[in-house]
């Protein structure tokens, strides 16, 4: 019989005062899901998630972890087994981001050497300087302190990873940067999560597995696409709203399967007077940047070379590299919000080694839109009209 990565057995969680926080919650979670627990305020979803690493203890029931009860186990011991993200971030401001990073593996013993190359590694995943290892956590935006914050939770390689509404407090664009940041981490890590949220957007974006709470109680679990199609009661579908018609519709696919091939691009070494030939030649007003092997790097437009033509040699003296992209294997229910409300014509698609594959389009998308909203409708005004011809012929 195969045993669950972790495992949670009729859980119950009681206050004193008699107020039931936690009623009778059982989930087996596999390793390397996704799981994001949601419900409203006080729907027991963060209590759930405080037992996992025994910052709060259970009245009753058993959690098992590699199917041994944590119960049994030493709680500062099992909490440096696990990672933990919370909203306020928790970094230490009288330690540098290096002291910080390396928090968890110096409690272990790590040699000295391997948490300084350990701290290398985890910034340069998140894709920060490593200069900024010597900085100070005031130092460094918000955004870039959550970053720190989840890198951190990865730093001594604990294969279990507790997220407690770590999003909450940032702006929308830094907030989906972030969310994808810790799935593609958690994809290519093979890491466990168990993110708390009450956002239905962020759920469905990141999870392999929704547990619905309500009143300390399990309302639905099941995958994404699962609970957009098969709400399980009225709570659950009063959750995840009534204006998520794109998402429930199964005609919606990856951007993978809507994008177009032929995207407009050129190497960083390239001369102004190149790009601006390759611009005229494919009738664009904006170039993808990649290097030699098509990774992506950013993008240059035609304002670049007009401003810059006269000071400026390559492409590369005047990239912007703080491109927006997407993932090929992302649901279009998951990006086609994003993509719009940013205006922009056409966005960079990206396979899983972040090379350049394509681009999805905003006309394709909002065809997309259209289908999903009002496609039934035209099925059927044209069934109507042919059978109206068919009559008239008779």
């Amino acid at each position: 019989m195969k045993i669950a990565f972790l495992s949670m057995e009729h859980l119950n969680k009681t206050y004193s005062g008699g107020k039931v926080a936690v009623d009778d919650f059982s989930l087996e979670i596999e390793k390397g899901e996704f799981v994001c627990l949601i419900g409203t305020s006080g729907s027991g979803k963060t209590t759930t998630m405080r037992m996992i690493n025994r910052m709060l203890q259970q009245t009753s029931g058993t959690i098992k972890l590699n199917g041994k009860d944590i119960s049994e186990l030493d709680p500062v011991k099992l909490r440096r087994k696990i990672g933990y993200v919370i909203q306020n971030i928790g970094l230490m401001p009288h330690m540098t981001i290096r002291q910080n990073i390396t928090i968890v593996p110096k409690l272990l013993k790590w040699p000295q050497k391997k948490m300084d190359e350990r701290a290398k590694e985890m910034i340069k995943l998140v894709e920060l300087p490593e200069e900024f290892l010597d900085r100070y956590p005031s130092e460094l935006s918000g955004g870039q302190q959550q970053r720190i914050g989840v890198v951190r939770a990865l730093a001594a390689d604990q294969d279990l990873i507790l997220m407690d509404e770590p999003y909450g407090a940032l702006d929308p664009i830094t907030r989906e940067s972030l969310q994808d940041l810790i799935k593609d981490l958690q994809t290519r890590l093979g890491k466990t999560v168990v993110f708390v949220t009450h956002d239905m957007d962020e759920a469905l974006s990141l999870a392999t597995k929704i547990v619905v709470m309500d009143d300390g109680k399990i309302m639905q679990v099941a995958s994404p696409d699962e609970i957009l199609r098969h709400p399980a009661n009225e709570f659950v579908e009063n959750l995840i709203g009534k204006d998520r018609l794109i998402q429930a519709r199964p005609s919606i696919t990856t951007v993978g399967q809507v994008m177009l091939t032929n995207a407009a691009s050129i190497t960083p070494d390239k001369l102004l007077k190149e790009a601006l030939k390759t611009m005229h030649d494919r009738r664009v007003d904006s170039l993808l940047v990649t290097d030699d092997a098509n990774y992506l790097k950013g993008y240059i437009d035609i304002e670049d070379i007009d401003y810059n033509f006269q000071t400026a040699t390559s492409v590369g003296d005047v990239m912007h590299d703080d491109v927006f992209y997407v993932q090929s294997d992302s649901l279009v229910r998951d990006t086609v919000e994003r993509i719009l409300k940013r205006g922009f014509k056409n966005v960079p698609v990206v396979d899983s080694e972040h090379r350049l594959v394509g681009i999805v389009t905003r006309a394709a998308l909002v065809d997309i839109v259209y289908d999903a909203l009002w496609g039934d409708d035209d099925k059927s005004e044209s069934k109507a009209d042919s059978s109206q011809q068919g009559g008239a012929a008779q």
